[in-house]
């Protein structure tokens, strides 16, 4: 079954710039050169997950999200993803906001509650595969409200570096301060939104469509 998801993706639309462009650029790269550590990174694609994966609600589709995601983009101002840093997040590694988050947090909340009509509603499995009990409280009602734990007040924008990682690893983290150190502490403009893809589950995700912002921060 199809799934479709709203993501972040620095210096993906035609007019971003140069800063944003060499970060999407410098990623891909990271992937391609590591590719045991980063199997699931790279099919999700790089991003920041503003919308999570789910499945059309009857009636829709791909084309009215599309559609509905670009006439969002048309309101809203660019912003500013401020002194990104490398980070880990639970066992994983990620590019994290170091500076005030407040503007992109209210922009994912906005993208979450906005495009809910065009999500289906959770299957048993789908809820069971989030593992609701190694959830909180908070995060099981948002799965059940939202289709997925992470988001308005449990959520954090990151653009995920690497697949969960066993045990201490040191030298992932020297090479990830190695190959981003050009961008540790840089304010990269975020200038659109992408619907991405996903054919069929567990097959790679591919951008269907970019939704640049009407103004340029």
């Amino acid at each position: 079954m199809t799934r479709c998801a709203v993501y972040a993706v620095p210096g993906l639309d035609q007019g971003a710039p140069t800063v944003a462009v060499r970060l999407r650029d410098a990623v891909e790269s990271w992937y391609s050169e590591h590719p045991g550590i980063t199997v699931d990174a790279r099919r999700y694609g790089f991003h920041a997950t503003l919308k999570a994966p789910f499945e059309l609600a009857s009636g829709v589709t791909i084309s009215d999200l599309a559609a509905a995601v670009s006439a969002f983009a048309s309101t809203r101002r660019s912003i500013v993803l401020p002194d990104l840093r490398a980070a880990s997040i639970g066992s994983f590694r990620a590019l994290v906001l170091g500076g005030d988050a407040v503007e992109t947090n209210a922009l994912a909340a906005d993208v979450v509650r906005t495009f809910e009509p065009f999500r289906a509603p959770l299957t048993d499995s789908d809820i069971a595969r989030r593992r609701p009990e190694r959830l909180t409280a908070r995060q099981r009602e948002i799965l059940h409200e939202y289709g997925y734990p992470f988001a308005l007040d449990e959520f954090r924008f990151h653009l995920t570096l690497t697949d969960a990682l066993d045990g201490p690893a040191a030298d992932i983290d020297a090479a990830i301060g190695r190959h981003f150190a050009a961008f540790e502490g840089a304010d990269i403009p975020l200038t659109s939104l992408a619907v991405f893809v996903e054919p069929d589950r567990g097959q790679p995700f591919g951008i269907h469509s970019i939704h640049p912002f009407q103004e340029i921060a």
